[in-house]
């Protein structure tokens, strides 16, 4: 489902910035510009990470993959129960999955499929999150855009880049 930007709270633009923010040091580092959050149920931000394909030379290395690795690592699986996911860039397939079986309830983008397709051009899969995880039990609840259009400046620095 796509939701409206106003229906977002500060909290969660603050996390969102911190993707976003993440996306720029990906990019900055020679990565793809991906970032992503985790949040808490009960707001609080426990984790950022970024893309590292290029830097940790892994082809799986997309922010959410990483932030999930790091975060189960690190707090421990119980914390990715019910958490809610940030992400510069709606989810691929691979991360959607991921994000699932590690137990995460909700994702929140920043720039769509289409933006990110537009901005970066290349290899794609042409399936949206939310449908990836239709039907999904439990549910992954997919949300987005917010902050598409700060997400996207960054995308399109990726190209100028090159």
């Amino acid at each position: 489902m796509n939701q409206p930007a106003t229906r977002y709270q500060a909290h969660e633009h603050a996390a969102m910035q911190l993707a976003i923010a993440a996306s720029a040091q990906a990019l900055a580092r020679g990565d793809m510009p991906f970032g992503a959050t985790l949040m808490a149920p009960a707001g609080e931000v426990l984790l950022v990470a970024t893309n590292n394909q290029n830097s940790e030379a892994d082809c799986t290395g997309h922010a959410e993959m990483v932030l999930v690795r790091q975060a189960q690592q690190q707090l421990g699986l119980a914390a990715l129960r019910g958490a809610t996911v940030y992400a510069s860039g709606e989810p691929c397939a691979m991360c959607c999955g991921a994000m699932f079986w590690a137990g995460i309830g909700r994702v929140v983008y920043a720039a769509s499929s289409a933006q990110i397709g537009n901005a970066l051009g290349g290899p794609s899969l042409p399936i949206r999150s939310t449908a990836v995880v239709a039907g999904a039990a439990p549910a992954l609840t997919v949300e987005g855009p917010l902050l598409g259009e700060q997400a996207d400046l960054i995308l399109r620095q990726f190209n100028a880049s090159q």
